[in-house]
């Protein structure tokens, strides 16, 4: 019983949002190496130019992609966030065949097979959310979607 209760706590645990307040609380360090002007903005889960990747994460969270690089000599790296944005659709489906069937009883047969009906659909579709690049390990520009 103490088994399942753990797994149903870790399984609630693990399906919590990330907020900014918890990322804080979890990086309590890297908060308090703000200034207080990105402490209370980080707080409020916004960013600005010059702010470090530590600030971007307790603001923003962990991203969808890190790509990293370089700009002559200077080192770069930009982070994506990804979102997916639901589409719903309907499914039509149907059609007529002949074959065999085993019915009641395990008597066999032939028959005309035929179906016809809708269905709704949804497909989840990526999109990207926002995206920071940063040049020497400060922010340099950032983008979001409104």
């Amino acid at each position: 019983m103490r088994l399942i209760a753990a797994a149903l706590a870790l399984l609630l645990v693990a399906c919590a949002p990330s907020t900014p307040q918890s990322r804080i609380e979890a990086n309590p360090a890297a908060f308090a190496g703000l200034t207080e002007r990105q402490k209370g903005m980080v707080q409020q889960g916004q960013i600005e130019e010059g702010m470090s990747p530590q600030a971007v994460f307790i603001a923003w969270g962990k991203p969808s992609r890190d790509y990293m690089g370089s700009d002559g000599k200077t080192p770069t790296r930009v982070w994506d966030y990804a979102g997916s944005q639901p589409v719903y659709s309907t499914r039509y489906y149907g059609g007529i065949g002949y074959g065999g069937y085993r019915g009641y009883r395990g008597y066999r047969g032939r028959g005309y097979n035929y179906g016809y009906g809708v269905s709704p659909q949804v497909t989840y579709v990526p999109y990207r959310k926002a995206t920071v690049w940063f040049r020497n390990d400060r922010v340099t520009k950032w983008e979001r979607v409104q």
